[in-house]
């Protein structure tokens, strides 16, 4: 296995144990799409929270890194193949390089980073758009995560060493570290075609 490239899989894990999906969004004509949007962000985020609860609490924080590489990959590939969305997660500080935003989701996270230092909770921050690329039209969807405190045993300033190893060892360009809770993890980001 490639632990470069499934590394970043594990991207956020740490800020799925309590992600809140809502909030306030202007009305538009895609409000049935925004809605599914919603609801799959609340049950994605979930199956991963349970997996990674499950891990923290049977293994430790070390093996719960472990876990969450390895089966985050296959919770994100379900979700993607049962709704016919593209899931992800990114970061404008991501574990794996692979996880990088593309311009669009940049600019989104640097508006939330904005909102954010305007006043708004990341806990309700949330964006869509409908964008044409090569021809096509998506409906465009991210939801932001928030950092909490237990996001910090492996995103925080201060990692104790076997974190700080583990996390080297499956991440070798690892840019998700240094955050305090409040801060902006990062976001979900679902895509899907429209039809014309």
């Amino acid at each position: 296995m490639n632990l470069q490239l499934s590394a970043g899989r594990v991207l956020l894990c740490f800020s799925l144990l309590s992600v809140p999906v809502g909030g306030v969004f202007a009305g538009d004509a895609h409000d049935a799409d925004i809605a599914e949007a919603r609801a799959l962000v609340k049950d994605y985020a979930t199956r991963l929270k349970g997996e990674l609860k499950h891990a923290l609490k049977e293994e430790g924080v070390v093996q719960a890194i472990e876990t969450c590489h390895l089966k985050a990959p296959d919770i994100t590939t379900e979700a993607s193949d049962k709704s016919g969305w593209n899931v992800r997660r990114t970061s404008l500080k991501v574990r794996n390089l692979e996880d990088a935003p593309d311009k669009w989701e940049a600019k989104v996270l640097d508006e939330f980073e904005k909102r954010k230092e305007a006043g708004e909770s990341p806990k309700t921050l949330e964006y869509s758009e409908v964008v044409e690329k090569e021809g096509k039209r998506y409906f465009r969807y991210m939801k932001a995560i928030p950092t909490r405190e237990v996001c910090l045993k492996c995103h925080g300033r201060k990692l104790d060493p076997k974190v700080a190893k583990q996390l080297d060892s499956l991440y070798p360009f690892d840019q998700a570290r240094g955050f305090k809770v409040g801060d902006l993890r990062g976001a979900f980001s679902l895509s899907k075609p429209l039809q014309k």
